[in-house]
């Protein structure tokens, strides 16, 4: 030991240094090699998909492949097979090493309870999408009078379900809607002689709508402007001189023309109907 010292000592300075340079060189070598060996850095394999697979047969697969299994979460998925995978994590196809663990979400073989909501007041259409929100479905709708076109009622196998209801998630809710047209009729009323402003103040306590405004050219402004003619009409009159009262139910509509200048009162009806008044006249 002490000679190869010696003769180490008695080279130039630059020589054991390149000596020591290629120690430490091929140190690092033998390391990184080594590193590679245990830690099989080049030993990568594919991830098979499992997806749709039931769970049993999705573990053994990833099993038998080299991987280790765990359920990591679930879901409900009414269209999805019981227990069958619907996630994986790696996906399918990820390059990974040997028994690398291989996450799934699996669907749900019974479907969790969900409080049923209160839909009655909501629109169809936001009625819709709430229910799709909460993992259930639209089934039949009814079409019920009504001078709203909103949800009135809703059902669960053809029978009314409350508020708070415990139900499947998944489960068809039927809805009964407002069809916007009352089922009680009514007299047309006398909106001759009115100004727009009057009418719509005296249709809104009625549920009845204005319909199409035709105003003559002059109107500039034509809340004030009066009504000089409507469609339909208080009356018909389909025999000269035999007058007949028209009907009309709630959420319907009137269309009215315009003037700048009031009309001549209506003909008094001889039969003891009498005309609107219009409000605050």
């Amino acid at each position: 030991m002490s000679q190869v010292i010696k003769t180490i000592t008695r080279k130039p300075l630059w020589v054991n240094a390149l000596i020591i340079l290629g120690i430490i060189i091929l140190v690092l070598i033998l390391f990184f090699i080594s590193l590679s060996f245990i830690t099989r850095h080049n030993k990568v394999i594919k991830v098979p998909s499992v997806l749709g697979k039931n769970i049993n047969e999705a573990t053994n697969f990833l099993e038998s492949n080299g991987f280790s299994v765990e359920v990591s979460d679930s879901v409900y998925i009414d269209s999805a097979a019981k227990l069958s995978v619907i996630k994986q994590s790696p996906d399918p196809d990820a390059l990974v090493k040997t028994n690398r663990t291989v996450y799934l979400t699996i669907n749900r073989a019974v479907p969790p309870l969900i409080e049923m909501p209160d839909l009655r007041g909501f629109s169809y259409k936001s009625a819709e999408l709430y229910l799709q929100t909460m993992g259930l479905k639209v089934g039949d709708t009814i079409h019920k009078p009504d001078f709203t076109r909103n949800i009135l009622d809703q059902t669960l196998n053809g029978q009314p379900i409350r508020q708070g209801t415990k139900i499947n998630m998944g489960s068809v809710i039927g809805l009964v809607v407002g069809d916007g047209i009352g089922s009680v009729q009514m007299d047309v009323p006398e909106l001759v002689g009115m100004t727009l402003g009057q009418a719509k103040s005296y249709l809104q306590s009625m549920n009845i709508n204005i319909g199409a405004v035709v105003a003559d050219p002059d109107v500039a402004k034509q809340e004030d402007a009066y009504i000089y003619k409507q469609s339909p009409s208080k009356y018909d009159e389909p025999i000269p001189g035999q007058r007949v009262q028209n009907k009309i139910r709630p959420g319907q509509v009137i269309d009215i023309w315009l003037s700048t200048t009031a009309p001549a009162p209506p003909v008094r009806d001889t039969s003891g109907a009498q005309p609107a008044t219009p409000p605050n006249q």
